[in-house]
């Protein structure tokens, strides 16, 4: 009985891929030649079809499309069921996406984009306000991090580069995800959102060091100090620049634009001091997020902002869908089966490790509890374009096992879907401390009604 069940499973299987394959022939054949034009297509219709089943059941539209991601993505284990034979294009890949260079090309330009807009919602004052608490906490809940995921590691049986690597990738918490997340919640003008985004400009920069540092360490065998102090001093001169030169050029000449009335020419402009200013980050050494943060931090300063903000939007959220497509089509889900345990332990410790350094961190810059809490957690899980540079670059160097790049890709999506939760989580804790000191603060007010005659 079960030979026949498995006759039949394995006809049911094979009639389905030939009726795949041939409607897939026959869609192929009707397709535009340019590549990437049909992947722009077929991103476009799956990634609104899905995040509109997301939002329906009012779950996070980032995880909607990481999902759409998977469902067309070159790895996805759908296409190996459906067209065991090569893939629907015959040639041995799986998907349905063809030009992913070009993808992630757009994922880039999404990313710029991002936090260029998010920049535009922190002027100087408010970014001046936090950066030794920024700089403290991030330095805590990253170092801490990446220290305790080195030890889990070692002790799971990886060796010491595979564990180096891993814990460097997963100590840096994920610009492209947080933003969004918080974007998508409508929080980005709260102080803890603010906090976050300071914690996070100073884990870019770590994250810049360390890279350098990790090529030194697996070329040499040292970590070359000459090259993260040019790197740390590029990084404040840049910062250094921006808020003092920058801000008194940049603005004047915006408005400059603006007093044209006309909205393309703004839009050019705006756009114009965002990829410039990328690009000027690029070509000293950090990274593009970073430029594009300060760029927005510019723009803030201008009469003209909101404006700026709403002609921009529109194609942010254009290239972000991309992003977030194309990441999760480049995710092998497949592997997570012989990573499973090893990457649950690993994000446990990193997601735990992460929280509780960020704590610290804030309660020894002397943070107020509520904004610490929302904060911490909302940092803790998600790991993402930082965490798979890292891993990438230490394949690249033939200096890691080849499990180590499916690994923390497979750890950057889970963090990634966990990330919406862990926000809400840390609203809850945030509430229940707020709860509890006011309740604690009740009594002492005074006395209850109706004792003062007595």
């Amino acid at each position: 009985m079960r030979e026949i069940a498995l006759q039949a499973s394995s006809g049911i299987q094979g009639s389905i891929s030939e009726g795949v394959s041939a409607a897939v022939d026959r869609i192929a054949a009707n397709l535009p030649h340019t590549a990437f034009t049909t992947d722009l297509a077929i991103i476009m219709i799956v990634g609104s079809a899905v995040t509109l089943a997301f939002f329906k059941i009012r779950q996070p539209l980032i995880i909607g499309y990481l999902f759409a991601g998977m469902l067309i993505g070159p790895l996805s284990p759908l296409w190996a069921w459906l067209l065991p034979e090569g893939g629907p294009r015959g040639d041995g890949v799986g998907g349905i996406l063809y030009d992913i260079p070009s993808l992630d090309l757009f994922a880039e330009i999404g990313v710029i984009l991002l936090l260029f807009v998010i920049g535009i919602e922190f002027p100087f004052a408010r970014i001046r306000s936090i950066g030794k608490v920024a700089v403290g906490m991030g330095t805590a809940g990253l170092f801490s991090t990446m220290g305790v995921v080195l030890v889990v590691g070692g002790a799971m049986g990886m060796g010491f580069m595979d564990s180096l690597f891993v814990a460097a990738a997963l100590s840096i918490s994920s610009t492209a995800v947080i933003v969004k997340i918080l974007t998508d919640a409508g929080r980005m003008g709260r102080d803890s959102s603010l906090l976050i985004l300071g914690v996070l400009i100073v884990e870019d920069v770590v994250a810049v060091i360390l890279i350098s540092s990790l090529q030194s360490i697996a070329l040499v065998g040292t970590v070359s100090v000459e090259e993260v102090v040019a790197v740390v001093l590029v990084a404040v001169g840049l910062i250094a620049g921006t808020l003092t030169v920058g801000i008194r050029v940049v603005p004047p000449l915006i408005d400059r634009v603006a007093a044209v009335e006309n909205r393309e020419i703004l839009l050019l402009g705006v756009l114009g001091v965002c990829f410039g200013y990328s690009l000027l980050a690029s070509m000293v050494g950090l990274s593009v997020a970073i430029g594009a943060f300060l760029a927005g931090v510019l723009v803030a300063e201008s009469k003209s902002a909101e404006v700026s903000k709403m002609l921009s939007s529109p194609i942010k959220d254009m290239f972000v869908a991309v992003f977030f497509v194309s990441v999760g089509a480049l995710m092998d889900v497949s592997q997570l089966e012989s990573y499973v345990l090893l990457a649950v332990v690993l994000i446990v410790a990193a997601t735990a490790t992460k929280l509780g350094g960020n704590l610290l961190g804030s309660f020894a810059m002397r943070q107020e509890r509520r904004r610490s809490a929302k904060a911490a957690f909302t940092l803790a899980a998600p790991r993402g374009e930082f965490s798979i540079v890292i891993a990438k670059v230490g394949v690249d160097l033939g200096v890691v096992s080849a499990f180590v790049f499916p690994l923390v890709g497979i750890v950057s999506l889970l963090t990634a879907v966990m990330a919406p939760f862990m926000m809400r989580l840390g609203d809850a804790v945030a509430g229940a401390k707020g709860a509890a000191g006011r309740g604690a603060a009740g009594p002492a007010a005074g006395p209850p009604a109706g004792s003062g005659g007595r």
